[in-house]
Parts: structure tokens; C-alpha cells; sequence
């Protein structure tokens, strides 16, 4: 059962600024409408999850459904100590293994707005063992800390290697990179999934802070987030809250040997709660929509939404198919530490999956929506992507989710009200000031007025005129509301200082859809 938080604040307001205007929009009521949605079907989602679990055996696994930055409900199953029977609950500490990489890129991208350091400098500025690296041809280019953020470096695919070399020390780290580690492509040139980038990562975290990499993250994010109850080293989480990894063993299960945090920590070695790590999922929610409130402590918001979007194209997928069997095309790329998925209906999801020996972990979060889900598992690389996203799938399917509407900004509301004014005659609209300079050379204004007579002879009376729908700050959708028929009209400005409409684009709705 679903174990709902009530102690959930779900306003804020959002201030948009044109010039001298600003505009505040609230969105509380869309926040409580979308949360009662979700709480009506936590049923549906205890079973997909425990059902998840019981298939592919796992000893344990906790989940949790982040709503507009809080862990509205959380849910769990099995063991995390299969010898004690200890219980896994959202206090239960679980390694994430490779969702640890994007806290390293936050801390890249916090060092960057710090100053201390350019996302295209060489690594090698930061890592002087890196100097020595022989590259495969003589003319590529020299690795930066982009490439490494992105898997984009040219080192080959390494997992499951990189897996085992958790544990490695500095020297280990250093020594590698300075005895001419192997590529299989030059930097810049393709996506191919590295640990050993996320290490070097990391070294360069505490080469740059002064700080060993694991006091850097637990003073300048853990702390300041509230992530009380993180751990990197397995042997100061408490005996009862630390969750035992397992292999499949027969029709049991063995127990697998915790791995030390070392110098490969970057990658992987992270220790955390579902209550904690769900403050990091509202740190990543919480930057959008852009707007004009106070900047978290951690990293500002633009900083957030350039780590979730400016990637390396990771590949295309035609033929996928959703969990529950829906064919949807997808694109993907490799943000910083964090993988960007469009689909063919326009949902844009970023997280990251984790697999270590004794564990298996994902999370996903949707920014058009305000809500994401997490899930851990302590089997050997459970799989975990597949069903976080049929759970999304099925949130907002069932829940009739739609994506969060934007406000309207003020120079967009005014145009169209005179574009109201306008219609249908367009009387005085060449001396209105309101089209820019290309409108009636585009559109002839006789050209117009025919379009705009049949279209309100098919509509009959205009009964109503409908809200703007904006696609963004300086382009929308409204329609008039026929007798007969609806009329769509959709307009766009220009970036001057005083937006002017540039295009304007009538037609008959149909089947009552927006453009």
C-alpha cells in the first residue's frame, strides 16, 4: 500500500517579465488537481510495482512518485537483509550505482558558475597525467570536460569493468590514464558509455575544489538539500538501514560483497534513501518552468536545464515500443550525467538507470508534467527502466495527465484582443501599429478579408471567444466559437522590444482541436 505524504505545500507562482510589465501566474489549482489524479491511482501503481518485483525476484524494492518537488507516495517490498528479515521502506539505504553520475555533473556545472573551471578546457588543464594520453590518430582533438560529462571522450564502453573498479585508489586512477589508456574513437566524435570519464570527473572535483570529490559532494549538495541519510562508504550507514545486494542464485539468493567507495566513486558509488534522493529529483523538477523566484543554494535553474538538455546524440529507437506494447518512436542523447528521451507523442523524460553487482536502480522524471518516479532494487543489475516508465506511462494515461499549461504573458494577451477588435472586417488594421513590417506584404489584406468572410460564413454567429493557448511567451492559439463551426487562429511576434504580430494563421477547427 501506498503510503501518502500530506504534509505537501503545492504553491508557487511564476513572474514572467516583458520590459517594465511582470506577470504573476499562479498554479496552485493545476498542482491539486494533477496530485489528486496521481493519489487516485496509487492502487494501480502499488501493483504494478510489487507485481515487478515478484516476476524477476527481486529481495526488495522501493519506489516512490515525486509530485511537483515532493515525495507525494512512496511503496516498498521485500528485504533489504534477506538473513534478519529487515523490511525495505523509503529510510532503507540503497546503492544507486550509476545515478550517481549526475551529482558529479552538478558539481561540475556548480564549479563552472563558480568560475573555477570551463566546460571546454582540456581535462588534461585539471588532471596533468592526462597530458601523456596518446590519442589514436594525430589529429584529434584534445579530451575536455564536456566530452567527458557526455561519454564523448573516445574511451570504449566499459561496463560491466568499470563496475569492478569501484574501489580503486587515486594512484590506481592516475596510474591507468598515464600508461596510454586504449580508445576506440577520438574525442568528440561518438557517444560510447565510460565509467572511467566519470572517475577522471571526480578527480577533477577535488583537483579543483582542494577538497577530496566525497567532502565536496556532501557539504556543497548532500547537506544543503537536506540528504542527511547519503552515505558513500557502505560501513557508516546504520546496520538496520543498509540495504545487502544479491545475485540470483538457483531459486535463492546469494549475497554479494559491498563494494569500497574509492576513486571510481564518481561513477557509481553513492548511498541514499528514497526520502533523500527525492529532494535531488525535486532539485531537477524544481527548474522549470523558467521564472523569475529566488535560486536554490545548490545550482541555479539554468544550470539545471542546461544539464538536462545540452548532451551528445545518444541514438534513435524506430521501432520502440512502450511497456504496455504501444509503438512510439524515440530520440535520445546523453545530457550531463543524465539521459534526455522525446517520444513520437511529444513527451520529453530525463533521469538515469544504475546497475551495480547487488543492485539496480532508475529514475525518470517528466518536466512538462511536474512529476517523476524512482524505484531501487538490490539485485544484480535488476531492471528497473522498464517498469519506472510503464509506470509513467500508466500515471498519465489513467490519471488523464496533461502537460502543465504555461502562463500567458501580457504583450500576447493584448495582441490578441486587438486581433478580436480586428475581426471580421479588419477595419483600420494596416494603421493599427500592431503587424510588423512583413505582415500585409506576406498576407495581402484583401487576401485576408476573403479568408476571414468564408470562414465566418461557415462559422455562423460567434458565440464565444476562447482562452489563449501559448506555445510560448510570443506565440499562441485561440478560438471563435461558431454557431456552426469554430474558427482557429493562430499568431506569432516578433523578438523586438515591443513584439509585433509577424504571422497570423486562420482555418476551421477540426474535430474541436488546438493547432
Amino acid at each position: 500500500m501506498l503510503k501518502p505524504l500530506l504534509s505537501f505545500v503545492c504553491s508557487f507562482a511564476v513572474a514572467i517579465s516583458f520590459g517594465q510589465q511582470t506577470y504573476q501566474a499562479p498554479f496552485f489549482a493545476d498542482c491539486v488537481q494533477r496530485i489528486e489524479k496521481i493519489k487516485a491511482a496509487q492502487g494501480v501503481v502499488d501493483k504494478l510495482y510489487k507485481d515487478h518485483a515478484a516476476k524477476n525476484n527481486f529481495p526488495a524494492l522501493v519506489y516512490g512518485v515525486v509530485v511537483d518537488g515532493k515525495l507525494l507516495c512512496w511503496g516498498s517490498t521485500g528485504y533489504t537483509n534477506v538473513d534478519k528479515k529487515i523490511e525495505a521502506s523509503n529510510t532503507s539505504a540503497f546503492r544507486i550505482a550509476s545515478m550517481t553520475k549526475s551529482f558529479t555533473t552538478l558539481a561540475i556545472m556548480k564549479l563552472r558558475d563558480d568560475g573555477k573551471l570551463k566546460l571546454d578546457d582540456p581535462a588534461s588543464k585539471y588532471i596533468p597525467e592526462m597530458k601523456k594520453v596518446k590519442h589514436l590518430t594525430s589529429d584529434a582533438g584534445v579530451i575536455t570536460i564536456r566530452h567527458l560529462m557526455t561519454h564523448a571522450a573516445g574511451f570504449p564502453e566499459d561496463n560491466p569493468w568499470g563496475d569492478r573498479q569501484l574501489a580503486d585508489t587515486d594512484k590506481d586512477l592516475l596510474d591507468l590514464i598515464s600508461n596510454d589508456v586504449a580508445f576506440s574513437n577520438v574525442p568528440g566524435l561518438a557517444y560510447e558509455y565510460s565509467n572511467l570519464g566519470f572517475a577522471l570527473l571526480g578527480r577533477i572535483i577535488t583537483n579543483v575544489s582542494g577538497k577530496p570529490y566525497q567532502q565536496y559532494m556532501t557539504e556543497t549538495i548532500f547537506k544543503p538539500l537536506g540528504m542527511n541519510n547519503t552515505y558513500w562508504d557502505y560501513k557508516k550507514v546504520p546496520a538496520e538501514k543498509l540495504a545487502h545486494g544479491y545475485i540470483r542464485l538457483g531459486n535463492g539468493w546469494k549475497e554479494e560483497a559491498l563494494l569500497a567507495d574509492g576513486s571510481y566513486g564518481a561513477m557509481g558509488g553513492l548511498i541514499t534513501t528514497m526520502e533523500d534522493f527525492s529532494k535531488y529529483v525535486a532539485l531537477h523538477m524544481s527548474a522549470w518552468p523558467p521564472r523569475s523566484d529566488k535560486e536554490s543554494a545548490v545550482l541555479k535553474r539554468s544550470s539545471l536545464r542546461e544539464m538536462q538538455t545540452a548532451g551528445f546524440f545518444a541514438g534513435m529507437n524506430a521501432n520502440y515500443r512502450y511497456p504496455s506494447g504501444r509503438p512510439c518512436a524515440t530520440t535520445a542523447q546523453y545530457a550531463f550525467g543524465l539521459r534526455w528521451v522525446k517520444d513520437c507523442e511529444g513527451r520529453t523524460w530525463i533521469g538515469h538507470s544504475g546497475g551495480l553487482p547487488g543492485f539496480g536502480s532508475n529514475w525518470i522524471f517528466f518536466p512538462d508534467y511536474g512529476f517523476g518516479v524512482v524505484c531501487f532494487a538490490n539485485l544484480t543489475y535488476a531492471p528497473t527502466s522498464g517498469i519506472n516508465l510503464a509506470v509513467a506511462d500508466t500515471l498519465i494515461r489513467l490519471a488523464g495527465l496533461k502537460p502543465r499549461t504555461i502562463p500567458v504573458s501580457p504583450i500576447l494577451q493584448q495582441r490578441k484582443e486587438e486581433i478580436v477588435k480586428l475581426l471580421p472586417g479588419w477595419n483600420g488594421a494596416e494603421a493599427s501599429k500592431i503587424f510588423a513590417e512583413n505582415f500585409f506584404p506576406d498576407r495581402p489584406l484583401n487576401e485576408l478579408k476573403q479568408l476571414t468572410t468564408s470562414l465566418y460564413e461557415k462559422a455562423g454567429k460567434i458565440i464565444s471567444v476562447g482562452e489563449l493557448i501559448p506555445e510560448n511567451q510570443l506565440r499562441g492559439t485561440f478560438v471563435l466559437e461558431g454557431e456552426k463551426v469554430n474558427i482557429e487562429v493562430f499568431f506569432t511576434l516578433t523578438p523586438e522590444r515591443t513584439p509585433l504580430i509577424q504571422q497570423l494563421d486562420m482555418r476551421e477547427q477540426k474535430n474541436n482541436n488546438y493547432r
